[in-house]
């Protein structure tokens, strides 16, 4: 194959033609996308019918829930918005530059600006920036940031190389064949960006309440127009406004506009600390994971190696030791690999004189060892393991695991070959633990989560390391090359805290054990390899500093890669769980009471009591107002019990307490002397009472702030009603439409204590 590259004028008819090494747009939906799915919802749908509708009957005062229906649909284009901003700053390739042969002569070039059919020299440690066929050289290529699987793969000339694939061995050259969008990493991210749709218990509750009330509001609501104009007689313009006022109370609009505020503070406060959402729902999701699977390295340790000593083999003297030494510094400046490890003895050994006339083989991710022959000898440096013979590794065990258990990683220089190979220097590396370890899984301990440690490296290491991170159970570790049938790892998934020698296949059946056993699992990660356990995670997090491929899969990104973030994550999401769940008590008040109080004006054909703009003032100040200043009150016990009946227990008795109470009154209001224009009236303040009775009875223990914004939300009530009521339509009642409402107060304090105590007994058996 021809070597001499492309000509400047092939590079700029094919960059004119669109054929350059340009990525796509970056994140799962573009602007006018995540406009068009937040407009355009089936509710958003039905408030604008009858928005309509109101306006064409120029019923103006009865379009207060407006308001709260724009604001919810501006809260998550806005989030929208901000995470693919976040997003779009992430690449699954560095955009360093090339080697390109062009016109002959080797050239620095972009990533970004590379054409198709570029020539391109790549290294050690370089990443493929397009795919590509190799023309000469030879080259070990890993490809588990794309693939999962660890392995070195050998290429050699007409072997095929997948963009985002690393070089760990040799050199090669190769002409590129697909570029940009057509790339195997452009297209693999653009998987990776598919959205994924893990609801949440709280979610998939809220959502069947929702999808509940959609499909039954358009039915009652036409039966209410057609009865309010056909049998009462009514107008057009009244039918209208009785039948919004009955649907807008059965939407529970409210509560997803609680969600969605409650969720976007949450994450805002979280992107303050560089932690982005790809979807505010994962909040909720951390909150109630019972076990939190991590790597070591970069979650516990800080990324940076350091050398803690050399030691001799267990037969060495000094002296042979100090030649060893200067091997070692031999060795190393010599062999061109420059991973951390690598770096970090260099930096230990920063002079060393390169051997001559020597035979390089770096390190090699499938054997281990990186090796040089000369004429002197062969010398290998890697994991002991995999160099030293069984005899030679049985002698010097005990000196090695005993820098294992002080949490070191351990590799040796040794010299000859096969049954020959002899230890001639031992490295002992660590990673420093990092400054907020300890206090960040002390932290999960206290929230009752259980901390998991899966690794590739010696299981002993990671135990030790974890131990001295504080990590509950740390000597409960497990060598995951021995868990060899599926029902020892599933034993070990709930038995172990530790897992050393672990695969990207053992990581997802670690998780899907985990799960099979009941509990909510969250997986971090930070590259592809780390992917097919973080789609099996109910929660899945991924470093900023990792593959974009895993942040794109991950539902939580740390931009920052700061593990101590999660305990913050934790927070808000029981902050939230536990608020939006003693708040929707009073959405769900309302939409039942509205729902009941519908049926039984279809049943006796009557005018629904209620108009909209008396239901938006109980919506504001029995609901919306203190169900949002709840939600912004600390909250991080764990929730227990499921969502919907949890605010089921507290919402039917006082749905069942207004129904009862507001039917009779209709009912009655003739032969009680309540004049038909204040019926409306009396119902609004008989609703709220019970609203008040609920908002008292989910704030209890009662504090100073709790106790406010319950004062905060009578006295608006109170304000509104008697100093706006022309906007609520609120008519000053007479003194004995007073005392009535007063007598049936205090039968519906009574009936709501009763019934409340009645269900709770019940819910006990």
């Amino acid at each position: 194959m021809n070597e001499n590259g492309l000509t400047t004028a092939e590079v700029k008819r094919l960059t004119s033609e669109g054929k350059i090494n340009r990525m796509p747009e970056k994140s799962g939906h573009s602007v006018p996308s995540i406009f068009f799915h937040q407009i355009f919802t089936y509710f958003n749908a039905i408030f604008a019918l009858l928005a309509l509708l109101l306006i064409l009957t120029g019923s103006f005062r009865s379009l207060t829930f407006l308001p709260v229906v724009i604001a919810n649909t501006c809260i998550g284009i806005f989030q929208q918005l901000r995470s693919k901003k976040e997003l779009d700053k992430l690449a699954l390739l560095d955009m360093s530059e090339y080697t390109a042969i062009r016109d002959g002569a080797d050239v620095k070039v972009p990533a970004d600006k590379l054409v198709l059919g570029d020539v391109i020299r790549l290294s050690i440690g370089q990443q493929v920036p397009a795919d590509a066929v190799v023309i000469s050289g030879e080259a070990g290529v890993n490809e588990s940031l794309l693939t999962g699987e660890s392995d070195e793969v050998e290429k050699k000339p007409g072997s095929e190389l997948k963009s985002g694939s690393f070089l760990t061995a040799g050199t090669l050259t190769a002409r590129l064949t697909h570029v940009g969008a057509e790339s195997y990493a452009a297209q693999l991210t653009a998987r990776a960006k598919e959205i994924k749709d893990k609801k949440s218990e709280m979610i998939r509750d809220i959502e069947t309440i929702i999808k509940t009330a959609g499909i039954i509001i358009i039915p009652i609501g036409a039966v209410l127009m057609y009865q309010s104009m056909a049998v009462n007689g009514r107008s057009l313009k009244e039918s209208i406004v009785s039948m919004v006022g009955a649907v807008i109370g059965m939407i529970p609009e409210g509560m997803y506009l609680l969600l969605t505020m409650a969720l976007a503070l949450s994450a805002m406060r979280l992107a303050k600390s560089k932690v982005l959402l790809h979807d505010m729902r994962s909040i909720e999701t951390l909150a109630r994971v019972d076990v939190l699977c991590l790597d070591k390295t970069g979650t516990i340790t800080c990324e940076d190696m350091n050398v803690s000593e050399l030691f001799a083999p267990y037969d060495h003297t000094v002296g042979q030791a100090e030649e060893a030494k200067a091997l070692l510094a031999s060795y190393i400046h010599t062999m061109p690999d420059s991973n951390i490890t690598m770096e970090a003895m260099r930096k230990y050994l920063p002079e060393g004189e390169p051997l001559a006339d020597a035979l390089i083989t770096p390190f090699n991710s499938k054997y281990k060892y990186s090796m040089i022959g000369t004429p002197r000898g062969t010398w290998r440096l890697g994991a002991p393991e995999f160099i030293l013979p069984q005899a030679e590794m049985e002698k010097n065990r005990p000196i090695i695991d005993a820098r294992a258990s002080e949490g070191k990683r351990v590799l040796v220089l040794a010299e000859g070959e096969g049954e020959n190979t002899a230890a001639i220097l031992f490295v002992a590396l660590h990673n420093a633990i990092r400054e907020n370890a300890v206090e960040t899984f002390r932290g999960f301990a206290d929230q009752g989560v259980i901390v998991k440690v899966i690794s590739g490296d010696n299981p002993l290491t990671v135990s030790r390391v974890a131990a001295q991170a504080q990590i509950a159970n740390a000597d409960k570790y497990v060598d995951a090359t021995t868990l060899d049938t599926p029902e020892k790892l599933a034993e070990a998934a709930l038995t172990c805290t530790v897992f050393g020698r672990v695969n990207p296949e053992q990581k997802k059946d670690l998780v899907l054990a985990m799960k099979a056993k009941g509990l909510k699992v969250a997986m971090s990660g930070d590259g592809v390899n780390d992917i097919l356990a973080m789609k099996e995670a109910d929660c899945s997090v991924a470093m900023g500093g990792g593959s974009d491929a895993a942040r794109q899969a991950a539902q939580v990104v740390l931009l920052d890669s700061d593990f101590s973030h999660m305990r913050e994550i934790v927070s808000e999401g029981r902050r939230d769980i536990n608020n939006i769940t003693r708040s929707a008590t009073l959405f769900l008040y309302k939409n039942m009471f509205s729902l009941l109080m519908a049926l039984f004006s279809i049943l006796l054909a009557m005018t629904y009591p209620l108009r909209p703009a008396q239901v938006s003032l109980v919506s504001a100040f029995n609901i919306g107002i203190p169900a949002f200043l709840l939600a912004l009150e600390p909250n991080e016990k764990k929730q227990q019990g499921r969502f919907i009946r949890n605010t089921l227990v507290r919402s039917i008795p006082a749905a069942l307490t207004s129904f009862i109470a507001i039917a009779v009154l209709v009912r009655l209001a003739p032969n009680l002397g309540i004049p038909d224009g204040e019926v409306g009236t009396a119902c609004t303040y008989l609703l709220s009472l019970v609203g008040f009775l609920i908002l008292i009875n989910i704030s209890r223990p009662l504090n100073k702030y709790r106790v406010g914004v319950i004062v905060l939300s009578i006295v608006g009530f109170g304000v509104c009603a008697m100093q706006f009521n022309w906007l609520f339509e609120m008519i000053r009642v007479s003194g004995h439409t007073a005392l009535v409402c007063l007598l049936f107060a205090g039968a519906e304090i009574l009936c709501m204590v009763g019934l409340t105590a009645l269900l709770e007994r019940i819910g006990k058996k």
